[in-house]
Order: C-alpha cells, then structure tokens, then sequence
C-alpha cells in the first residue's frame, strides 16, 4: 500500500443503542470504525442522533473493560482486588457457584438482571438471557419492567389482552391524529420522531401531554402541561368530554367491549346467566336488549349475543330477579360514563393544573382529527398508580373505535420466526413461582419478571425464599432504580453474583466476577423486523461488526450461550453454536444466514398489513380479543376479583401534595425527572463530545420558584426528599408549574479528558437521582416506583467537593 492511502469501508448497519434502532451507515478507516451517520434508505435511518454519532468514541474508549476479572477481597473493602482470569476459567467458576445454589436452595435462589433494550443494545442478547432463566429453572428475570415497559406492555393486558402499546404500534404514516402521553420521541425513539414530523406535514394533528414543553409540544396542536401524577384525572376528563359530546363510536364500544354487559351492583362482578336461572350457564354474561326490553345472553366462547349488537343498550340501569332475589344492574358502559363524567374540565383543571378549555380542545381534536394512533412512555409508567393511567389512556383509543384499525393503532405483520425466548418449556421438576406473585399476582411476576424491590426482598429478608445469586446483564441497579442503599446491601450480600458489562459501575463493582461484553458495534446480531411501521417490520437485517472488540470482550449472546454449556443446558442452546440459533429463528421465513451476512443491508420479506383483526372470523366465531369476555374490557372484572378498581379510577400520588400534606409543608415543589438526549440512561457520560455539552446534573425549575429560594440559573441546589438529598445545578425554565421541578438520572461516570468530575453515587454530595426515591409507595398491581412524581425542596448549596 502506498504511503499515506487510506482504504475506507462504508458498512450498512443500524445503531443498537437505543429502542430506535436506527438504520446507519458505519465508515471503517484502514480497519478502524471512526464515524456513523444515518441511512436514509433504512426504514428507521432518516436521522441519527448524537449517542449514535458517538459511537466509535465508546468502542474506543480506554475505560473499557477487556478481561474477566476475579474479586480476591470482600465486598466490604474498599479495594476489590480484581485479579485478571481467563474465560474458561470464569465460565467454570460461574457455573459451578450456580449450579452449588440451585443444588441447595433451588434454581429459583438464582436470578437474573438485564439492562432495558429501551435504552441499551440487549435487545441482542434479551430472548436468549429469557431462554438461560427459563431452561436454568428461574422465573425471575430483573429487567425494569416495573419502570419501563409495564405500560406498554402488560397493563393493557387488562383491557386488550394484548402488548398494547408494546406490539400495538401507532400508525404513523395514516394516523388522523398522534396522541404522545409522558413520551418525547425525540429523546427515547428518533425514528418516531422523524415519522411524525412526516405525519405533520401531510395534516396528522398532534397532542402532547408532558409536564415540560419538549420539542414535541412545542409543534403539538395541543399541548396539555399537566401536573405530574394526575394524568389518570387528565385522561378520565378527556373520556368524560367526548362521551358527554357523544364524540365517541358508538357502534365499536357496543360490538368489540365489553360495555354492554350488566353489572351486578352488590357484588361488582359481571351479572352471569346461572345468576338469573338454576342450571344457567356461569361462563354466559348478560346484556339488555333494548329493542325487546328484556335480557339479552352472551356468550364469551363464541363471542355472540343472541340478539344483533345494535339492539344492545350502553347505559341505563335495570333491576333484575336472580336466584337470590332483586339486583340492581347498570351497563359496564354506563359505570365508566359516571366516572368519566365526574372528571369535569373544571375539575380536571383544579387536579392537574390543564386549563378546562384545553381540556375541551385536546377532547374534540382527538374525535374530530381520528383516526387516534397513541403512545405512551416511562412518564406515566413510573407512577404510584401506573396500571389504570395506562388503563385510562387506553379508553381514548377505544372511544374513537381506531384500535387495530388504519392510522391507529396496529399490530404489525411480522417476519414469521419461533419465540426463542419462551418456546422451551420450564423445567418440570420446578415448581417455585417468581417473587412477587404473592404480593402482586397480575404484576410482572406473573409473566417471569421481578421488580427490584422483589428482588431486594428475596436476598434481604429471604421473602418469600432466598435469592443468593444474580447473574447480570449490563444492568446497572443501583444507578437505575430506587431504594439505591437497601439495593447497595442487597448486592453485598449475595453469596454469588456475576455481571457483564461493557465498563466498571458502581453496580458492577459488588460483584463476585466481571465479564467484558462486546459493545453492539463490535458484535454481529440478527433483527427480524424493526418496530415502526410495516415496512420497517419487513426489514430483517443481521449486524456485522464494525470494529473488534477490546482485549477479549465477547458478545453477550456468545456468553450466554457458552454459559449454557457450562451449565449443562447445551441441548436447548445448540450445543454453543450461534449459527444454528440464528438459523432457527430464520428457519420459518426462508431467509439464509449466508446470504445475510453477505448482505449487512439486509432482506425484505414481503408482509401484509390487516386491519381489525378480532373481526376475522372462523367457522362463524370473531377472533375477538385475548380477554375473559373476548371483548376489549373497560370494565375489568379480572382486577375486581382481585381487589382492585375494575374501573380506571384516578389515585392521586401517594407522596404527593393532595395525598401527604404532612409532607407538602416541608416538601412544596413536585419532582419529576426526564431522559437526557445526549446519554443512554447511566451510560455515555464518560465520552468527551457528549460530556462537553451537560458537563454537570441539573435540575429545572420555575424562575418564580427560584427567585423564592435565592436561586440563580447555574446555582449548585440541593434536591431533598423525604429519602434522601443529592445535588445538581440549577436551569431556569418558565415552561413548567411554578411547582414542578424535573431532574435528570444516571450521573456518576466522570470525563477526565474535558475536566468534568465523577459523583459519589451513595453520598449527598453525589448526584445519583434514585437516592431520592424510595420504595415505600408503588403500585400495589405493577410495583412501578413514582420516579416520575415525588415530593421535594430545592435548597441553595455550595460547590460540590472532587468526585
């Protein structure tokens, strides 16, 4: 090669960093990856944001870790003594330590964390980690699903008996009307940021709901700033609006929910034909056949009532003679029209700080602007009462009848491939159910997902069994979720823990042995289908490596498959060959691995798009939806028999002003926190060209809330809570309520290279959000910890001392 040329390679790829997946183009330089910029050609590429560009500054950075590393002193000293080992022998140790505590205290004694694919690149590597738990014999996987995702993806449930918003994704590209609630795309998912510019352009309205006016709102037709924590109040008074308008459709909430059905009005659940006859059927339900004005039967399995749907009444109360006399009967519709109904604008107004008009305006632009396509993030899912805000969101996407329908909200076609992550079955000999189902039968237990609060439990108090080893994935617990102290403990005193991670942090730092994980520039991956529209859903793509990874980091998925070897578990893992993996999940679309990875652009396969899909029918029978009623359930009887609300009813926040003024009088101010753009949640702060721009933490506040304390924009402040205190710089922004505060998670890492400090990530001199919230106040269904809505004083404070 002659002196001075250089032979560059531009790579077809997408950025793993985040949930956008955004498609990209990498550029290798005489065999060093040095730039990404965005792939226009890929369905998700219109745009790359600045974590992605920084991309080949976290494959290169020093810090990076490159060899097992074995911890030789106990956890309590404050040098680790981390002694480089091998991978033969790590995989051995690890294996050996689990199999000794399942031998003891069972496989359950075991769990297993994973960083959200939200925000990082496990989305490679999350199915096979689910498939090691799964086949180990552990129902217990910690993957913040209490804090993000249990929205989108279970709390729904109770309504869809689907993932809605999880698979049920908006319509960007035919949406009538985009509706994003506690979610700013800009920050969490860039791809829909660029569809919905798009929409825009081509007449899509937009509402907004956020308690800061985030680039979104900024061009929202409506932007409703309300008071974080109150957002059931705002969505209930919306539905109040539109169903007191009759903006709402009419013959959708009477065929495809469960509306129509009578509920029993001294015991609360769905009046049954074996109520109103001996020898009855207790699996039919009743309505009233307004027509005929008698009682009208239906039957769930088949999904039919023995009279037409337009001849069933929506409102209305009926006393009915039953078995054990006279009941009161109201429509399961008429119950959620009263409760709507109660939420006036004015109310709403008072509750949330919305203006009542805006409430009015966002109400009839959401009919009139339909079809509704929606999307709701971690703002509402990190709340006291998050299962009914999603609940109570929902109900807007069902009053507009848009849901699975063109422009709302859909479920996807996709590239036919097995569930790798769940087709194995558990293990028979197994029989220990996941930690939380005791205290939370519907939260995530319920689908193999601890909280960490569970999690802290079983290791702490041994509730309700021991957990004396984790096996982690880049999940950096104490820098991500509350109770961060009790958390610190809860490490320190497992017997066992093992974590891979692609840089030391304070979480990694109490473990037993730490594993170098390839970043997803320096790993191959495959992805069946991107998450934001049909054609990107037709995209499958397998990611080639753009650099190699440092010293002997190995890719997540490589560990988890050699680990299972380990273990004794080859038989549902390949016997350690990737390949053979990726050929079964590509086994069913006819798609080689060859040809892909010759091919880093990828291969679409063709797919098509079905719109309301629970009206399709076999042999005369509705596919309807996964639900007890077969019907979208507004009024959930499954909640009911469980102790709670059937009904989305509105919970002020536990520790908020309304519910504890004990509190208010010396906590006044509201405390939310927000993602920042330029860092993935704990991760990036390290790297110079995002770190020059936020080189410190802060925390927004209302000037009119500063003036009060003597605080100037820049100002070092203390944040206290009830729980604890850390401190941030001060930023000025009039856009909030003047007593709302927004914060930022994740600083701990410091950037020698621009000046910029670390922080003590257990002090009050430190800067790590979760110090400041607690675990006492969750919701009683999900778990979910109000990150998003907490009471708090800002207090002047000096300058910080060196981190």
């Amino acid at each position: 090669m002659a002196a001075g040329h250089t032979t560059a390679e531009r790579i077809p790829t997408y950025c793993a960093l985040c949930v956008s997946r955004c498609g990209a183009i990498a550029t290798v330089e005489d065999g060093r990856f040095v730039r990404l910029d965005p792939d226009p050609s890929h369905p998700t590429g219109q745009a790359l944001c600045a974590k992605g560009r920084a991309g080949p500054e976290l494959v290169h950075h020093p810090d990076r870790l490159k060899y097992p590393l074995l911890r030789t002193r106990p956890k309590g000293d404050p040098d680790p003594g981390w002694k480089r080992i091998g991978w033969d022998e790590a995989l051995a140790l690890t294996a050996s330590r689990l199999r000794a505590l399942a031998a003891e205290s069972g496989p359950e004694s075991v769990a297993f964390s994973l960083v959200s694919p939200s925000t990082s690149a496990s989305d490679d590597c999350m199915a096979w980690v689910e498939r090691l738990a799964r086949t180990f014999g552990s129902r217990n996987l910690v993957v913040a699903m209490e804090l993000c995702g249990w929205g989108r993806h279970f709390a729904n449930g109770f309504t869809f008996g689907a993932a809605v918003l999880g698979r049920y994704l908006p319509d960007l590209e035919n949406a009538g009307c985009i509706l994003y609630w506690g979610y700013n795309p800009n920050h969490a998912r860039l791809s829909h940021a660029t569809a919905t510019l798009a929409a825009q352009k081509r007449g899509a309205r937009l509402v907004v709901v956020d308690p800061r006016r985030t680039e979104p709102a900024r061009r929202a037709d409506a932007w409703l700033r309300v008071r974080p924590g109150t957002d059931g109040a705002l969505a209930l008074g919306l539905a109040g609006v539109m169903i007191e308008r009759g903006w709402f459709d009419e013959p959708f909430v009477r065929e495809w929910t469960n509306g129509p059905l009578l509920v029993r009005s001294d015991t609360g659940r769905l009046l049954t034909e074996a109520d109103l006859a001996e020898g009855g059927d207790p699996g039919h339900h009743v309505a009233w056949d307004r027509t005929g004005d008698r009682p009208a039967r239906y039957d769930p399995r088949r999904g039919r009532y023995e009279v037409e749907a337009a001849d069933l009444a929506l409102s209305g109360e009926h006393t009915l003679q039953t078995r054990t006399g006279e009941v009161r009967c109201r429509t399961a519709f008429e119950l959620l029209a009263a409760l709507c109904r109660a939420y006036t604008p004015e109310r709403v107004e008072t509750i949330t700080g919305v203006p009542r008009g805006e409430v009015e305006r966002a109400a009839r632009l959401l009919w009139e602007a339909r079809p509704l396509a929606y999307y709701a993030w971690s703002g509402v899912e990190m709340q006291t009462s998050s299962t009914q805000i999603a609940r109570a969101i929902a109900q807007l996407s069902v009053l507009t009848g848009s849901f699975d329908a063109r422009g709302g909200n859909v479920l996807f076609p996709s590239v036919p491939s097995p569930a790798v992550g769940t087709e194995v079955p558990p293990r028979p000999e197994h029989s220990a159910v996941g930690l939380g189902v005791a205290d939370r039968p519907l939260g995530p237990a319920r689908w193999g997902f601890a909280t960490t609060d569970e999690l802290y439990r079983g290791i702490l108090e041994r509730r309700p069994y021991a957990v004396r080893g984790l096996v982690g994935f880049g999940s950096n617990l104490l820098l991500s979720h509350g109770d961060v102290l009790r958390g610190r403990e809860a490490l320190r005193a497992l017997d066992f823990y093992v974590h891979a991670d692609l840089f030391m942090n304070p979480t990694a730092e109490l473990a037993d042995l730490v594993l170098p994980v390839a970043s997803g520039f320096e790993r191959e991956a495959l992805k069946l289908g991107f998450e934001v529209s049909p054609e990107a859903q037709s995209l499958v793509q397998l990611r080639r490596p753009v650099a190699a990874p440092p010293g002997e980091a190995r890719s997540d998925t490589e560990l988890v498959f050699r680990l299972a070897v380990a273990l004794g578990l080859g038989e549902h893992f390949w016997n350690g060959d990737v390949d053979a993996a990726y050929r079964h999940q590509l086994g069913p679309s006819g798609l080689s691995l060859e040809w892909l990875r010759d091919h880093p652009e990828g291969a679409r396969v063709a797919l098509e798009t079905r719109y309301r899909k629970f009206a399709e029918e076999a042999a005369g029978v509705p596919r309807g939806f996964d639900t007890p009623t077969r019907k979208i359930e507004l009024y959930s009887e499954t909640l009911h028999a469980h102790g709670h609300p059937p009904l989305p009813e509105y919970q002020e926040p536990l520790v908020g002003p309304v519910s504890r003024p004990d509190l208010a009088a010396r906590y006044p101010l509201v405390l939310t926190c927000t993602k920042h753009t330029l860092f993935c949640e704990t991760q990036h702060r390290a790297l110079p060209s995002l770190r020059r721009k936020a080189m410190d933490p802060e925390v927004e506040l209302h000037p009119a809330a500063a003036a009060r304390r003597g605080i100037a924009a820049g100002d070092w402040v203390r944040i206290e809570t009830p729980d604890g205190s850390v401190r941030a710089r001060a930023r000025l922004n009039d856009t909030l309520q003047p007593d709302v505060v927004s914060g930022q998670h994740g600083w701990w890492q410091p950037c020698p290279e621009v000046g910029a400090p670390g922080y003590d990530p257990f002090g009050p001199d430190g800067a790590n959000f979760n110090l400041l919230i607690g675990n006492a106040a969750i919701d009683p269904i999900s778990g979910s910890v109000p990150h998003r809505a907490y009471l708090c004083e800002i207090r002047p404070a000096g300058n910080p001392g060196p981190g």
